[in-house]
């Protein structure tokens, strides 16, 4: 998902981009043609079934805690994924359809429903694992946040969860339907993270305590508490990659960067290093500050 929505105006350069969130700044350090093809000449991506199955997954986490405290079991949540599934055939078939077709393939809607459930009951019984849910009164939950960080820059993103004791500690939860990352490869989902702990304490003054990271699909959890130097240095980088984001949409430059997550890019036949032919950069985009309904697929 893109960040804001088109409209129209000039962006210079100098200003360019307007706003970064975690997946869009990860995207240019990932690979910057990635970033330009994603961000700036918006080219449709296939759905991923992972992608999907994951937000189903978040949508239900986040209506779990809509209901009373004594009913968030998993049953609850098994139904609840029920209702995630028929609203993503309306609101995006295509998306449903890439997961259908990832499970085996089109069947009866009953067929389809049940094997839908049976990929996604490990990873509710994997939240299930790492926390008692009727014991938790969040403060939010898919909660937007944005704030300034200077020089035009907006920083923006979609927190999983925010929960506050009375006291006013603040601790940030995220859910990930993946494995936790090997020990020492933990750095871009704390980069996460720490860019939401900054936009909060931007937003709000508060440093939250606690940062929180749920790995449903091997049921571990990561957890790091922030200190104002670390999110000041989190800053800093930001900083830094918009600036490397300005200097490459300047040259017109955006530098393919193979890895072996090349094999998973939608962008392989635009791309040099893959015998692709790369189209000319089009206008920068202009991005507006979201007010747009909260989308089914999690981009974060």
């Amino acid at each position: 998902m893109p960040d804001g929505e088109t409209v129209a105006g000039p962006l210079s350069n100098a200003s360019f981009p307007s706003s970064l969130s975690p997946s869009r700044a990860n995207d240019f350090l990932t690979c910057p043609l990635m970033y330009r093809l994603r961000n700036i000449d918006r080219i449709p991506e296939a759905p991923s079934a992972a992608a999907v199955r994951g937000s189903l997954v978040h949508r239900v986490l986040e209506w779990l805690f809509d209901t009373p405290a004594a009913d968030r079991t998993l049953p609850t949540a098994q139904q609840l994924l029920v209702r995630a599934w028929d609203e993503l055939l309306v609101r995006e078939p295509d998306s449903a359809a890439a997961l259908i077709t990832d499970l085996g393939g089109a069947g009866s809607t009953q067929e389809e429903t049940a094997r839908v459930l049976a990929a996604a009951d490990p990873l509710l019984a994997g939240y299930f694992a790492l926390e008692n849910p009727s014991r938790l009164d969040p403060h939010a939950c898919e909660m937007a946040v944005a704030a300034d960080v200077g020089d035009g820059l907006t920083i923006r993103g979609f927190v999983d969860r925010v929960d506050r004791t009375e006291s006013g500690d603040v601790r940030i939860v995220d859910y990930k339907t993946g494995k936790a990352p090997r020990a020492g490869y933990e750095g871009k989902a704390m980069f996460q993270m720490r860019f939401y702990a900054l936009t909060w304490w931007r937003m709000t003054g508060i440093v939250p305590r606690l940062l929180m990271l749920l790995y449903l699909g091997d049921r571990q959890s990561l957890t790091y508490e922030p200190e104002s130097a670390d999110l000041l240095a989190t800053e800093r980088k930001i900083h830094s990659i918009r600036q490397a984001i300005s200097t490459a949409a300047t040259s017109g430059v955006f530098t393919p960067k193979p890895s072996r997550l090349c094999d998973w890019c939608s962008f392989q036949h635009l791309c040099p290093t893959k015998g692709g032919l790369t189209p000319p950069m089009p206008p920068l985009p202009t991005t507006a500050i979201p007010g747009r309904p909260l989308p089914l697929i999690n981009e974060a």
